[in-house]
């Protein structure tokens, strides 16, 4: 296989530069949740995934999401305990009632029931409704794909709407994100986008920021492009653009419809129903390519496919081609090994939380 591209150097953050130990970092948000009142394991699954989500870069969809999570336990619409109802299992097909379950412990929880099941039959589905957030797709796939097995994951929120159909200008859909793991005989590729042209997530960071987006991908409520986020948060307010924005954003709206299908459809519960609160309805798929045509003909191929996008003649002569994932895995290595650059409002915006749950913030590297 080709050699990859090198990937960019984690980016300085935190107060001054500040960079913190993965433990600390899971270590500090496993106390909060647990002072919130989730118990010990459920804090440390919630907790790892979202720490994955910032060694992978995805730091809207990391400990950003922690102050949020908190509040939504101590108001009781994150549930603390219990399990997830089975509403419906085949051998290889289920469907949960995640009954406001953390997101992260729901999918991981899926994930164990999903994996020996593929690996029996080829392939094994569970579908969710009624979880919490589920936090950063991407931040599940590696250890799947590195074992073999192809994920794929669906999630849309039927309580926000954010996005329009293409063509209106009243919102339906969240960005719905899917996410995808794709074994290689190296690196995983590893796809996480959605079908919106940006998220609510970073909408939300670029307009506390007083930034503009790189190009109008948000329509105020007139249905006028703008690139000024502050339209999303307005009254009315304006709405995120299908992925393909004006031109093109037939495909992202066909990609919202799928999602919802695969999501809400087969879970039997989403915007047809009474709103109960930010959260989650989650679809998840996993592959096992030795029971198709066998795991070295799979890899033989999505090497192929990754060695020739490598090999493509860049548009910009200093910035080689990647492939999805490439760049979070590199930095994901040099953040485990140089320590983790969270964006500089996090902690600070943690602090009030943690000194009022009597839990002392992450000290960083020295």
């Amino acid at each position: 296989m080709a050699a990859a591209p090198a990937a960019p150097a984690a980016p300085a953050g935190g107060a001054g530069g500040a960079r913190f130990p993965v433990e600390s970092l899971t270590g500090f948000a496993q106390s909060l949740l647990q002072a919130a009142g989730l118990g010990e394991a459920m804090a440390l699954d919630v907790a790892e995934v979202l720490v994955e989500g910032d060694l992978l870069g995805h730091d809207t969809h990391g400990l950003q999401l922690l102050a949020g999570y908190v509040g939504e336990i101590e108001k009781g619409t994150m549930a603390r305990e219990g399990l997830p109802r089975i509403i419906a299992e085949r051998p290889a097909v289920a469907t949960w009632d995640g009954q406001r379950l953390p997101g992260p412990w729901l999918v991981r929880r899926a994930i164990d029931w999903a994996r020996p099941r593929a690996q029996m039959h080829g392939a094994a589905t569970i579908v969710i409704r009624r979880s919490h957030h589920i936090a950063c797709l991407a931040a599940y796939l590696e250890p799947l794909a590195r074992a073999g097995l192809v994920a794929v994951l669906y999630s849309s929120d039927p309580a926000v709407a954010s996005v329009a159909p293409f063509g209106g200008t009243q919102a339906v859909f969240t960005p719905n994100p899917l996410a995808v793991g794709i074994p290689t005989s190296g690196d995983p590729v590893l796809i996480d986008i959605s079908a919106s042209v940006t998220t609510n997530g970073m909408s939300g960071r670029l307009k506390n920021a007083g930034r503009q987006g790189e190009h109008a991908w948000w329509l105020d409520a007139l249905g006028q492009p703008t690139r000024d986020p502050a339209v999303l948060f307005a009254q009315p307010p304006g709405t995120i653009l299908p992925l393909g924005g004006l031109d093109a954003g037939h495909k992202g709206y066909g990609l919202a419809l799928m999602i919802e299908a695969l999501t809400g459809g087969l879970a039997g519960y989403g915007r047809a129903d009474l709103v109960e609160g930010w959260g989650a309805t989650v679809h998840l798929q996993l592959y096992d390519p030795a029971a198709f045509a066998g795991a070295a003909p799979f890899t033989w191929q999505t090497d192929w496919i990754v060695d020739a996008c490598h090999r493509s003649a860049p548009r910009v002569h200093d910035r080689p081609v990647r492939l999805p994932g490439e760049r979070g895995l590199a930095l994901k290595r040099a953040q485990l090994r140089d320590g983790v650059a969270l964006q500089a409002g996090i902690l600070p915006g943690l602090a009030p939380l943690a000194e009022r749950l009597g839990v002392a913030l992450p000290d960083p590297l020295r």
